[in-house]
């Protein structure tokens, strides 16, 4: 079996430290404080606590003065608070919809992964094993299914009714205007051979890599030996074919000169472990441009994506019931609500562009007795949807 170490030590680290209420922090607060009431769910006092200590811990581990974090942090701690509300509103709306089995398949494949690079044959060895290192096994489920939920909701919820929702012609009047976009970029295919640093040696895989290198040269099967040693692929793990472009340059530099079959020395992944890549195929790149439906959906969907994610976030605030505890208002509210803000005071303006356009088109004619009367019956009304709005902004 290989050998745990460095990975859930880490994971110990930023997980366990912070999620974990000290017996000192509840003998000092017994009843807890309520931050924020998002509909039926609240952010308390604990959870925030817990978040800074988490970081703190974090920060401090890389070497930052413990000062400067509490700082960072106290500075940052309405934007912490907003965040926390945000997520709460992911999680119920991932219920509503019902994506829980979404969530609860990513995490459960996210585990199986590790279970795989560590041999493991059941999730209870692996609970174990990462309970000796410190970690919490729910603790971290807890987490990962926190960013499954953000994922997969933006993802269907934004990003794909973006991208089926474009019709023939935005397709292809984005695609007229952004032609240099679409050309065809230079592409290597290759097989990946990762050997991780987690739990190991690192000069022992640097050696273990050599050998696979030279066995490889010698005339082994690359599906034998890949099977046999490699651990879960860093850089194909989106697929095996590349832009060039979009490798770094090391890697670049690694397999500039190799032609098709032709096989890397190690590569060193930085803090990750070494790669041996072997080039499965090469595409030049070209500058006529092509029109790919799916590649032209992608860049309009990802340029598009950032305006309607705030589109989405607003609708789910205004849809729902968010108190915030009068003590905290002040450091949340103009971060949680900015856009709102920003969207009323922009059709505001609209608004007083309209009148005064108004006003030049029927120029200085006084309105009548009749009108006066409409205008005046009108009056209370204003101020009520006046009030209404007042008390939106005082959430």
């Amino acid at each position: 079996m290989k050998q745990f170490g460095s990975v859930f030590f880490f994971l110990a680290l930023l997980f366990t430290s912070g999620l974990t209420v000290s017996a000192q922090e509840t003998q000092d607060r017994v009843i807890d404080e309520v931050v924020a009431q998002v509909n039926d769910g609240v952010i308390t006092l604990s959870t925030i606590n817990r978040e800074v200590k988490a970081i703190v811990e974090a920060e401090t581990t890389k070497g930052t003065k413990r000062e400067d974090v509490m700082k960072m942090v106290e500075d940052k701690k309405g934007e912490m608070i907003a965040n926390l509300i945000h997520e709460e509103l992911l999680m119920q709306k991932a219920k509503e919809l019902g994506y829980e089995a979404d969530v609860e398949a990513s995490v459960n494949r996210r585990f199986l992964e590790i279970m795989k690079q560590y041999n493991m044959k059941t999730l209870d060895a692996l609970y174990q094993e990462m309970e000796k290192s410190g970690a919490n096994p729910q603790e971290i489920r807890d987490i990962w299914k926190k960013q499954a939920t953000r994922d997969i909701i933006l993802q269907k919820e934004v990003q794909g009714k973006i991208y089926w929702g474009l019709t023939a012609k935005e397709l292809k009047d984005y695609y007229d205007k952004h032609r240099d976009k679409f050309t065809k970029a230079e592409t290597v295919t290759v097989s990946e051979i990762f050997l991780g640093f987690a739990g190991r040696d690192e000069n022992t895989v640097r050696e273990k890599a050599k050998q696979i290198v030279a066995e490889l040269k010698a005339g082994g099967a690359w599906d034998t030996i890949s099977k046999e040693n490699s651990d879960p692929p860093q850089l194909t793990v989106g697929g095996n074919k590349i832009k060039v472009a979009d490798i770094t340059e090391y890697i670049q530099s690694a397999l500039r000169d190799l032609k098709v079959g032709g096989i890397t020395n190690p590569i060193q992944g930085g803090d990750l472990g070494m790669m041996i890549l072997r080039v499965d195929a090469r595409e030049q790149a070209s500058s006529e441009s092509v029109f790919d439906d799916n590649a032209v959906r992608v860049a309009l969907t990802m340029e598009r994506a950032p305006e309607e994610q705030k589109k989405f976030f607003a609708e789910l605030r205004n849809d729902s019931y968010i108190k915030i505890n009068d003590n905290y208002r002040p450091m949340v509210s103009p971060l949680l609500f900015a856009e709102d803000r920003k969207e009323k005071a922009e059709a505001k303006e609209s608004s007083k562009d309209e009148v005064k356009k108004s006003g030049k088109d029927e120029g200085k004619k006084s309105p009548s007795k009749e009108e006066g009367k409409k205008t005046a019956s009108k009056t209370p009304a204003k101020e009520q949807d006046k009030t209404k709005e007042k008390a939106k902004e005082n959430r």
